[in-house]
């Protein structure tokens, strides 16, 4: 079916690039691929008053969580404390600078530069074309690498793994860190990628006809990955937000695999190393990544041992493999099986991420255990290597393009109505 409306009233959707009519949709509602099943656009009620809320209150909460102390630990009298900022400033004395560099990017640097963007792109803050859209363009790129519910986790599988040497006390800014997580949460997830874009600049009109249900690549169309402007295939630059793009991503395949090969590569050292050592007396007691699920499990923490297992050795695991099937079905080996392939893209992109929760209890057993000649804890070469399998592989997902697995079904060639639901 041919249409000349304007592309605002339809989008390619950026995982199976099925091209799709939005609907009128009520507050509170989002329309869905009808091929996917991917989130294409949400209509938010009050969409600059909620985000503007969310985002004031993660920042008041993230000034309070830094001010007070965070946890604290008593061992034979003696107790330590540490606060957040202290966290950091522990790895760099350590000559860790880069887990330091790792803990103030992803907590705290990402979220509050994401807030920040928040709030100055929702309320229309006079800026500079260039400035907006570079705000806009670094918001949607870098919300997946903020970490500090993440981080949250760590903590408190530090608290299980510290009850058997002393008493484990939280401090005045733990709850607040607690909100913080929550609202920068909220906070972004109120803020709809295609109305902030909307919101900044109209969509470029496009001069041909538009037929819905058909991909956009058999149309000679492409869409935008950072503002969903819906392009001509052979346009580089889109004119809107000014990225450059291409039907499918430039050697999409050759990028994923070499990051793959080379975090596979680091992977096996960042098992066998030790990741941290324990200083118990004097003496010096390194601890591997599956030495600290085996005491765990052994001391009765079973449920502590199974996230750990779970986060730091099986799903980093099962990552590499899935992106590895994801890029071997993209090749045009098995079967035409595309919505598994995207259901499979789904979960790794949504985990990923957290197998870091090992390096951020690293961290935090770092900064707080520091009681002189009785204990100590430091890092160790491990966990900084485990920490880049970690982000590898999440750039190894990210330079994936999904679309090369739709590539592969058969042309629905009709039309089909959009999902909606709230």
């Amino acid at each position: 079916m041919c249409e000349h409306h304007h592309a605002a009233k339809h989008i390619l959707c950026p995982q199976c690039d099925m091209m799709v009519t939005l609907p009128s949709l009520p507050h509170g509602h989002k329309a869905n691929c009808p091929r996917c099943g991917t989130t294409l656009t949400t209509r938010w009620e009050a969409p600059r008053q909620r985000p503007t809320a969310w985002a004031l209150v993660a920042l008041f909460m993230l000034l309070l969580s830094n001010l007070f102390p965070f946890v604290n630990m008593k061992v034979g009298g003696i107790v330590s404390e540490v606060t957040l900022l202290e966290i950091p400033g522990v790895m760099f004395s350590e000559d860790y600078a880069s887990l330091g560099t790792f803990f103030m990017l992803f907590v705290q640097g990402v979220p509050v530069f994401c807030l920040i963007s928040i709030l100055l792109l929702v309320n229309r803050a006079s800026l500079p074309r260039s400035v907006s859209h570079f705000l806009a363009r670094s918001l949607f790129s870098l919300k997946s690498w903020g970490m500090a519910e993440i981080f949250l986790a760590g903590v408190l599988v530090s608290f299980v793994k510290l009850m058997a040497y002393g008493d484990i006390g939280v401090g005045s800014s733990f709850v607040p860190w607690c909100l913080f997580c929550f609202a920068q949460l909220r906070a972004m997830q109120c803020v709809d990628r295609r109305w902030l874009w909307d919101d900044i600049e109209p969509m470029p009109v496009v001069e041909r006809p538009l037929r819905v249900g058909v991909p956009g690549i058999r149309q000679g169309l492409r869409s935008c990955a950072c503002c969903t402007a819906i392009l001509p295939a052979e346009q580089k630059i889109c004119p809107r937000c000014g990225v450059k793009g291409r039907v499918r991503r430039k050697n999409s395949i050759q990028w994923t695999m070499a990051l793959l090969v080379t975090s596979i590569m680091l992977y096996f050292p960042a098992n066998m190393l030790p990741i941290m050592i324990t200083s118990l007396l004097g003496d010096d007691m390194p601890s591997t990544i599956i030495a600290g699920v085996v005491l765990l499990w052994s001391d009765g923490s079973y449920p502590v041992a199974l996230v750990i297992f779970i986060a730091s050795i099986m799903v980093p695991t099962l990552k590499m493999i899935a992106i590895a099937w994801l890029c071997w079905d993209a090749r045009g080996h098995g079967k035409r099986d595309s919505e598994r392939m995207h259901l499979i893209y789904e979960v790794v992109e949504f985990v990923g991420r957290w197998s870091m929760i090992d390096v951020f209890v690293i961290a935090v057993l770092s900064a707080l255990v520091r009681i002189g000649g009785l204990m100590n804890i430091y890092p160790a070469i491990g966990a900084v290597m485990f920490a880049l399998v970690v982000i590898l592989t999440m750039f190894a997902a990210m330079t994936f393009d999904p679309r090369l697995s739709w590539d592969r079904a058969a042309d629905p060639g009709h039309e089909e109505p959009t999902k909606h639901g709230k």
